[in-house]
């Protein structure tokens, strides 16, 4: 009998459709201090995106699609403009925190 295995990126989509997740994905990906965590977190909320419907996001952060599909590539530059009404497109907001000093 095969086994039954879920489609890992459908899977995630639909997870990222519920803010919470989507805010906890997309902090994740921030949190990562790795060389490329810009291109990374264009590309996780490129993931948010995909699964609020691109076409629709864009609209509702009164954007064209193409533009929307260059700004959230690897090498995509947004203005804080443009990533806080995507953002907001999803139900999240930018923040800004006190870094936790090391022991």
């Amino acid at each position: 009998m095969p086994k039954r295995t879920r489609n890992y990126e459908e899977d995630l989509s639909k997870r990222l459709c519920d803010p919470e997740y989507a805010a906890g994905y997309l902090d994740a990906v921030l949190q990562d201090s790795a060389k490329d965590g810009k291109e990374r977190f264009l590309l996780a909320l490129r993931d948010v995106a995909k699964a609020y419907g691109m076409t629709k996001l864009a609209e509702e952060a009164d954007m064209a699609r193409e533009a929307m599909y260059r700004t959230l590539s690897k090498n995509g530059n947004p203005e804080l403009e443009t990533l806080t009404a995507l953002l907001d497109a999803v139900g999240l907001r930018l923040s800004v925190e006190v870094k936790k000093k090391a022991s």
